[in-house]
């Protein structure tokens, strides 16, 4: 079993409040994310990935922090914040959203998470977007505070999940609907609980409220999900690759547009309200787009592991893209991977040369997601 000491961690990265729990329930390595350190292998990431799909793992997540917006104007500054239109986001209810920037730049894809009139979360994936909202207020002329709240969020994510939800919190929390949430107690310990996560199975995020309860918050769940074969786990790439969901500084930066992506849903040029990067993304709409994000299948052998490195992708011996990131998955029995790609190889069908760490392979063009396109599991 992993011991603490067995980690060169230091005091300038933080440690969530799951993180000895974590140790203790096999944790092997660690990264960073948003300055805090977050647990990526509990051993092999085929099992991690069947224990998802099969039954549950819990992933300490705390890394996703929360940027907390309130005061009269939050709603007005949120909507400044974001290209999708929020002005029919319930209290109760979540999205997900791009954060842009002037350029309309993609800066940050977050799930937001509206817990009364006037009080937001944002929660994020990986880039300083506290520090870009408190520089936006600076000059919004808006009455708002912003701050990073005592907020720890878990993944409890696969098909059972459900049913570890019903032993922890009752039968109330099964009628909790996809993209929603609601405020819980987990023997007096004040949570958020959403019909959320990073998986596209059926899941939860719950979100503690009182940091110094993390070891005991962690250690509930596993024993309640214990007889639903609930494991600890990492957020699975294969799954994720598998979903088409984007992981940030490898699928999306800030020299990302999100018409690149597909992600026109995302972006209301219509709505009254002006957000950051609205004439921007007007333009480059008129324009059109250079490049676009595709689905890929790769030939050749099962990949080892997610790529490190950005693959390069030719045609005819002419750069025309990049691997962002790639899998195999051993449900689909497929090399599969999300790409950036010229919109003259965009199509579907269309043959390209990627040069992954092992040598040059043939890919083919796909549709994505990969495996359940209309995210029927995760919505169930």
């Amino acid at each position: 079993m992993a011991q603490l000491e067995d980690f060169g961690f230091g005091t300038q990265i933080r440690k969530s409040p799951y993180f000895d729990a974590t140790v203790r329930w096999g944790a092997k390595a660690f990264s960073v994310y948003n300055h805090m350190y977050i647990p990526r292998d509990f051993g092999n990431p085929e099992e991690n990935f069947w224990n998802l799909v099969n039954n549950a793992i819990l992933c300490d997540v705390a890394v996703e922090r929360q940027v907390e917006i309130t005061g009269p104007d939050a709603a007005k500054f949120v909507q400044m914040l974001t290209s999708r239109d929020l002005s029919n986001l319930a209290v109760g209810q979540c999205k997900y959203i791009l954060i842009t920037n002037a350029d309309g730049g993609v800066l940050n894809d977050p799930i937001l998470l509206r817990l009364a009139e006037n009080h937001f979360w944002i929660s994020l994936a990986d880039s300083d977007i506290l520090l870009w909202a408190q520089g936006v207020a600076s000059f919004a002329g808006m009455d708002v505070k912003i701050c990073e709240p005592d907020v720890s969020p878990l993944q409890l994510q696969g098909p059972m999940s459900g049913e570890i939800m019903r032993a922890l919190f009752g039968d109330s929390i099964m009628d909790l609907r996809y993209y929603w949430m609601r405020e819980v107690e987990l023997d007096g310990v004040p949570m958020i609980v959403s019909r959320t996560g990073w998986s596209s199975e059926l899941g939860y995020e719950l979100y503690l409220q009182d940091s110094s309860k993390g070891d005991e918050v962690w250690e509930k769940i596993m024993a309640a999900g214990a007889p639903f074969g609930l494991k600890p786990g990492h957020t699975s790439a294969i799954r994720r690759i598998e979903g088409g969901m984007l992981s940030y500084h490898a699928d999306a930066d800030i020299n990302t547009n999100p018409f690149e992506l597909g992600l026109d849903r995302l972006v209301n040029l219509d709505m009254e309200a002006d957000f950051i990067g609205k004439q921007a993304l007007r333009r480059i709409k008129e324009e059109g787009v250079s490049r676009k994000q595709v689905g890929l299948v790769l030939d050749g052998e099962p990949l080892s592991g997610p790529n490190t490195k950005f693959w390069p992708i030719e045609v005819d011996g002419e750069l025309v893209g990049k691997v962002t990131s790639a899998v195999y998955s051993p449900r689909l029995k497929q090399n599969i991977a999300l790409a950036m790609v010229s919109v003259d190889v965009a199509q579907i069908g269309t043959e390209v040369e990627v040069f992954t760490a092992g040598g040059s392979v043939r890919a083919s063009v796909v549709e994505r997601p990969f495996y359940d396109p209309k995210k029927r599991l995760a919505a169930a």
